[in-house]
């Protein structure tokens, strides 16, 4: 199982929740679609599958780098994992691009707070929202079964 997130702004009480979520479903994989903010949040999402881009909120890059082991990086981000093609963003300037590429089986992408989860060809494509809640007042991620592509929306 993988875990998507993204724009955890700081939330430490969500963050909470989603270190007891990975524990939970036991997550292989986790990935952050940015607007971590500052460094002190990620322990609570670090695994060793961890793979993390930038978002546009995201100040202190150098730290999280090298607190993320150099596991968050500027986005677009390809990932080979599995033997799946991922694309994950932060802001979706090359979503379209991507889904009409028909390169990539998922497609991670945050930075609008928005919920979304479609299908185009054989690409999987996710927002999962905002895991901190503070914009839309409803902190949501994806639990994510890769081989059969299901999916389930969680609310933290």
């Amino acid at each position: 199982m993988w875990l998507i997130l993204s724009d955890s702004h700081d939330n430490l009480t969500k963050a909470k929740e989603i270190e007891k979520i990975i524990s939970k479903y036991s997550i292989e994989a986790v990935f952050h679609c940015g607007d971590f903010v500052a460094p002190f949040i990620l322990p609570y999402f670090l695994k060793e599958q961890f793979y993390g881009v930038f978002g546009n909120n995201d100040g202190e890059k150098l730290l999280l780098s090298q607190k993320s082991n150099y596991r968050i990086k500027p986005g677009p981000y390809e990932i080979t994992l599995n033997n799946f093609k991922i694309l994950i963003m932060h802001e979706p300037y090359a979503l379209n691009a991507a889904k009409n590429s028909d390169l990539y089986d998922f497609v991670f992408f945050g930075h609008t707070h928005e919920l979304l989860a479609e299908k185009h060809n054989n690409t999987l494509i996710i927002n999962p929202g905002e895991s901190s809640g503070w914009l839309t007042g409803k902190a949501t991620a994806f639990i994510l079964e890769p081989l059969t592509k299901k999916y389930e929306i969680l609310n933290i």
